[in-house]
């Protein structure tokens, strides 16, 4: 299996990582579990998981995600040297300084583990500098409760000075970003934000790459929104020529590769520059089976272009 290093932070990955937003919201722990160890003896490595996950939903209030891969690990303790974990913090509470380390240390206690090998600020907190935030973060990967650094929802300008800030102080500086990206919506990262990413070796996982299940091609007319309480968002692809011209390129390249439209559009996203691994989530075995098989799926130049082509 490929692996792909993250960041200058010593640790690789499988060039696919499985999303645990659904993990005991629409996935319960049966299927979830079923998902996490297909996905793992399959050879996939990243596990990419937050503290707020799946706070929306009723009667939850974060943590759930977490606390399940912590029962998951628990069962079969041998996975954890399998896995490489990545969570986040202040997407709930921001990222004031005095909140991170508790953050991580409860984290910490619903994953089970000792250590998180990727740690995100979940989204860009500006009422807190920077100096701040990452101070905390540097605490963390000192005092052995942290790997790596990650950025998650931060714009180009912010990255760069998040960066500089990482240099003047002495910090560790960050070795991942994570931002929305998809066939659909290259607008959200290609430009500044890529730049960047090239420009300072910084590994990138985007999530929404699926488009919130738009580019398996399961949504085909506003008759199909109701299959999924995620499918709202469906509803602008359906009505834009771009979102029709890519489900029809999917189409034709997952033909010619036998493997199902949601593959495609993960391998199409993997070969993308910068890109270590696009996030998927799976409710299902049939739907991880999908995510499963982009990990070896490596489309020819020719198709890579034509996807590129349909979605500009």
């Amino acid at each position: 299996m490929e692996r792909r290093p993250i960041g200058n932070s010593g640790i690789e990955v499988a060039p696919v990582a499985l999303g645990g937003n659904v993990f005991d919201w629409t996935a319960d722990e049966a299927a979830s579990f079923a998902v996490l160890d297909a996905f793992v003896d399959a050879g996939g490595t990243m596990i990419d998981t937050a503290d707020v996950y799946s706070a929306w939903a009723p009667g939850h209030k974060g943590g759930e995600s977490e606390a399940l891969i912590g029962r998951w690990l628990r069962r079969d303790p041998a996975k954890r040297d399998k896995v490489i974990i990545a969570t986040k913090v202040g997407f709930m509470a921001g990222l004031a300084p005095d909140t991170i380390g508790p953050s991580c240390d409860a984290s910490l206690q619903r994953l089970g583990i000792e250590q998180i090998d990727l740690y995100y600020q979940h989204k860009d907190d500006e009422s807190v500098p920077l100096a701040d935030s990452l101070r905390e973060f540097d605490k963390l990967r000192r005092a052995g409760k942290i790997r790596s650094i990650g950025l998650s929802n931060f714009t180009a300008a912010r990255v760069e000075e998040a960066l500089a800030v990482s240099a003047s102080e002495g910090f560790d500086r960050p070795d991942a970003l994570q931002n929305w990206y998809n066939l659909v919506e290259r607008e959200k990262f290609e430009g500044p934000l890529r730049d960047v990413a090239l420009r300072e070796g910084l590994s990138f996982f985007p999530y929404y790459g699926l488009a919130s299940g738009f580019l398996t091609g399961k949504y085909r007319s506003k008759d199909d929104l109701g299959k999924s309480v995620r499918s709202s968002r469906s509803i602008e692809y359906l009505d834009s020529e771009r979102g029709q011209k890519v489900l029809a390129a999917l189409e034709e390249v997952a033909a010619e590769t036998g493997r199902a439209m949601a593959t495609v559009a993960l391998a199409w996203l993997k070969a993308q520059p910068a890109v270590t691994a696009p996030i998927a989530s799976a409710t299902s075995l049939d739907q991880a089976e999908q995510l499963i098989a982009a990990l070896s799926l490596n489309l020819s130049s020719s198709q890579v272009e034509r996807l590129k082509y349909a979605s500009a």
